[in-house]
């Protein structure tokens, strides 16, 4: 059997840690929890629940999670978000694979909690995430916010019965806060990476995120949640190429 180290980032998480540390008793070896100094309960709670506790300064999602495998005590890596939570069917699975490890990393879906509803299209779901793996073959990349861990070439993956349960907004305002936050980052991660944009891009992709997301993804079957979700990615959509056209625009007063 192998032994299996939880990894969790986190900043003032007192709403949801606990209950992602609940959903991984048993299953977990070593817990790692890497806080970007929070200011509510989240350090005594996961104490409480046996976990390292570190803090470091926050420099970007990718760096935080790549960091918080330096302090796992196992190369085997269950990689969680302070807001998800095993199912019993996917816990059970992954009990199942420490006995008989097969392959470099496991893929699992992600169900979606939305105000107190679950999502089921949209896009939102199957939100198939790498989750699972053998940290010395591979690293977490992407652009910010948007990580993904990535295995070496020519690494075999597998996929687990069960949901990794996410509980990502209480309320729309909640929803509004993250967009304005991630967007903020995104812009700034693609354009310096070499993202630019123009009026028409700015104008036309949000309407098309929401005709893909409400009516090609079925959105529409998700009732009011459906359609507010996919009305608030489409303001995404737009406040991002809006941000990216700030930038260009900043960098052409400069010349």
């Amino acid at each position: 059997m192998i032994s299996l180290s939880v990894v969790i980032i986190s900043f003032n998480e007192e709403r949801n840690i606990a209950r992602c540390l609940e959903s991984v008793k048993g299953i977990a070896d070593d817990i790692v929890v890497i806080d970007s100094f929070s200011t509510d309960r989240t350090e005594e709670i996961c104490r409480t629940y046996g976990a390292r506790f570190f803090q470091h300064s926050f420099k970007g999602h990718i760096e935080q999670k790549n960091l918080a495998i330096t302090y796992a005590l196992f190369p085997h890596i269950l990689s969680l978000d302070a807001d998800e939570a095993l199912d019993d069917t996917l816990k059970k699975s992954i009990e199942a694979i420490k006995n008989d490890w097969t392959v470099t990393g496991y893929y699992m879906n992600r169900l979606t909690n939305y105000c107190g509803k679950w999502i089921y299209h949209c896009g939102w779901y199957p939100d198939r995430k790498l989750r699972l793996w053998d940290s010395r073959k591979g690293n977490w990349g992407g652009v910010n916010p948007h990580d993904k861990f990535e295995l070496l070439q020519g690494e075999k993956t597998a996929w687990l019965k069960g949901n990794i349960l996410h509980y990502s907004y209480y309320t729309i305002d909640d929803h509004y806060r993250q967009v304005h936050y991630f967007t903020d980052i995104l812009a700034k991660s693609q354009f310096e990476i070499g993202k630019r944009t123009n009026m028409i891009v700015m104008y036309l992709s949000p309407a098309v995120k929401f005709m893909r997301d409400y009516f090609l993804k079925l959105g529409i079957l998700d009732g009011k949640a459906g359609f507010t979700i996919s009305r608030i990615s489409a303001y995404a959509t737009y406040l991002k190429y809006k941000k990216i056209n700030k930038l260009q625009n900043s960098i052409k007063k400069k010349v």
